[in-house]
């Protein structure tokens, strides 16, 4: 019997996608089921054509090459997506796809999923079984006309199918021509589709447009202070004429500033010292084995409903989320591509106007996400491992010691009149063992009588560092009598995805898979806080910027960054990176399309207007990064 390449590749295509597609988000729906099975019969009409245009020998070896790759990419792409939650894209997999950073954690991945990972490497064992008894021919001019009519009328037939799903902001329509959302995408048209989509739009660009924001125009009380400077929007609307820069003008010249409040003003003239420290966790706040950190969040300011979603590019995006108070854009490395744009709302660049000394440190190496650029663009003289702090610390262990960080850094800027200075810190690093975790095994003894896991002990290990180097840090400040003069803030990159979520569960209440593995603790503290202030809005890493800003009574437009003050009264909303979100009122599952509400009442208009805010929220970022966007607003473009 001889198998038609068409039928086979078609079957294989479909077998893959639907493999994907129930271990990834494991539920069908009819509009899925029908858009994966046309966008994959258009894939394998243009496979069976291409690979018909050779010798039989070498139509063979193709066909059979294009399916390994699939199914490699398919493997790949579930393995990312159970590690970071997110679609690899094309600029990722060219610039050492993240994927594939920490072999030992993906192989204990590809273990944990074995099944899946089995059933979607299985058509290569297929392939192996009949390929020689796989069909292919030398086309004739007749053959090849009769294929390419076949590929354009499928190509056809699936973009008049885009029409009956169009209404809803995810649809199939608006992902396919108007929105960039990969997770939305591969779950309603595919992953192949999700991939070509990608490619095209790397290397074409892509434009999304700004949904109208009827629902957020600016009311402003003037008896009220908000965080906002004098912009003449009206005027650089009329001037402009880069239709991308306007739109952004009347996105901002419509949304609302955050109110100056009672704590506005709070630091003002103290020194700043922000700390991501890496994979952070509720988990590592423990009264006995951790008890600076213990003291941090449970004074000062006390957050009760902080949350620190993972984006697309792990530490990289925490890092920028955290630092620009944008939302990071799918398919790039943010952090890297701000390096070349005008920031004048980083704590470096502000700090900086302000006389402040400003200075970065991290005990990985210099050069790991481009950090050597980005940081001195953010308006720190940054000092890593390489390019210089490897002659005051041991840079060759691995991860790192933020103990000896703290030790060979806090002299070179605490003798300074005011300083603001960032740390991002490394010893909390997956993997969470005791072979390969240097830090874990520095502080073995310190977790031998905990009654968990061995990861849950290592990861607690890890954390101990973390917590030494921060009462190092604060003994060193009290040393030179300016402990009281200083503000600590620390907050993670994100949680600790190299622990399984059973293992999380051993020490920490979590109910929904989805978000409370992102519940997390903000620490910003000052000595002289003798009352813990606690604060019960639902806020998020995209919030820390413009908190902080106004604590040390900064003058700034609040308008211009997608977090807002949480001591505020702004409205608190968590955005995670499939575009799902957390209110007051409820959480909502864009995979899902559901809406879980805390209260009662809950109209679909408050649903969709949220849906609206989140997209506006993440093309805005987009455009921002994209275009300069600060240097036409502020920079005197």
């Amino acid at each position: 019997m001889k198998y038609k390449k068409i039928s086979l590749i078609f079957l294989i295509i479909l077998y893959l996608e639907f493999i994907y597609h129930l271990f990834v988000f494991k539920s069908f729906d009819i509009k899925s089921i029908y858009f994966i099975i046309i966008f994959a019969f258009l894939a394998s009409v243009f496979i069976d054509l291409i690979t018909n245009l050779f010798s039989h020998k070498k139509n063979k070896l193709l066909f059979m090459v294009i399916v390994v790759f699939l199914t490699i990419i398919f493997t790949a792409q579930y393995i990312n997506y159970i590690f970071y939650g997110n679609v690899i894209s094309i600029y990722s997999i060219f610039n050492g796809g993240q994927v594939f950073e920490f072999y030992g954690q993906i192989i204990s991945v590809i273990l944990g999923n074995i099944i899946p990972v089995i059933l979607l490497l299985l058509p290569n064992l297929l392939l192996n079984t009949i390929n020689k008894k796989i069909f292919t021919i030398n086309l004739n001019y007749s053959q090849l006309m009769l294929k390419i009519g076949l590929l354009f009328i499928s190509y056809f037939l699936c973009v008049l199918s885009l029409n009956f799903d169009h209404k809803s902001i995810y649809s199939a329509k608006e992902v396919y021509y108007n929105k960039h959302a990969p997770i939305q995408t591969s779950q309603v048209l595919g992953l192949m589709t999700t991939m070509k989509l990608d490619i095209k739009r790397a290397l074409f660009g892509f434009e999304e447009k700004i949904i109208p924001a009827n629902k957020e125009q600016i009311l402003i009380i003037k008896e009220k202070e908000y965080n906002k400077i004098d912009i003449n929007f009206d005027y650089l609307i009329e001037k402009e004429i880069n239709n991308n820069i306007k739109n952004i003008h009347n996105y901002f010249k419509n949304s609302i500033p955050s109110e100056k409040n009672e704590y506005t003003g709070m630091f003002k003239g103290m020194n700043l010292i922000t700390i991501v420290a890496e994979a952070f966790n509720p988990i590592a706040v423990n009264e006995v084995l951790t008890p600076t950190l213990y003291k941090l969040v449970n004074n000062g300011f006390k957050f009760n409903n902080f949350y620190t979603p993972v984006y697309y590019v792990s530490t990289s995006d925490g890092e920028y989320v955290t630092s620009t108070s944008l939302l990071p854009k799918e398919s790039v490395w943010s952090l890297s591509r701000s390096s070349k744009n005008y920031l004048p709302y980083t704590y470096g660049n502000i700090f900086k106007s302000l006389g402040y000394s400003t200075n970065a440190y991290h005990n990985g190496n210099y050069k790991y996400y481009n950090r050597h650029l980005s940081h001195p663009n953010m308006g720190y003289n940054f000092i890593g491992c390489g390019n210089g702090l490897q002659n005051n610390m041991n840079c060759k262990k691995w991860p790192q010691s933020d103990i000896e960080m703290i030790e060979a850094t806090f002299d070179l800027y605490s003798n300074n009149k005011s300083f603001m200075t960032y740390y991002m810190t490394i010893s909390g690093h997956l993997e969470y063992n005791f072979s390969g975790n240097n830090m874990a095994y520095k502080n073995k003894a310190l977790v031998q009588n905990m009654e968990n896991s061995t990861a849950i002990k290592a990861y607690m290990a890890s954390q101990i560092e973390l917590d030494k180097a921060l009462e190092l840090l604060i003994n060193k400040l009290e040393e030179k009598n300016i402990l009281n003069n200083t503000v600590i803030v620390l907050s993670s990159d994100h949680y600790p995805y190299g622990l399984k979520i059973t293992e999380m569960k051993e020490v920490m209440n979590i109910k929904d898979d989805k978000f409370d593995i992102h519940k997390n603790n903000l620490i910003i503290w000052n000595n002289q806080i003798k009352t813990p202030i606690e604060v019960n809005k639902y806020a998020q890493s995209l919030d820390i910027l413009p908190t902080v800003l106004n604590l040390f009574g900064v003058d700034f437009d609040s308008r211009l960054l997608m977090g807002r003050d949480i001591l505020s009264s702004s409205q608190g909303l968590i955005i995670f990176n499939d575009r799902s979100w957390i209110t007051e009122y409820g959480k909502y599952d864009a995979t899902k399309k559901l809406f879980i509400p805390f209260e009662n009442n809950v109209s679909n208009d408050y649903i969709d207007s949220n849906n609206d805010i989140v997209y506006n929220k993440y093309v805005v970022s987009k455009s921002i990064l994209e275009n300069d966007y600060y240097n036409y607003v502020l920079g005197g473009n």
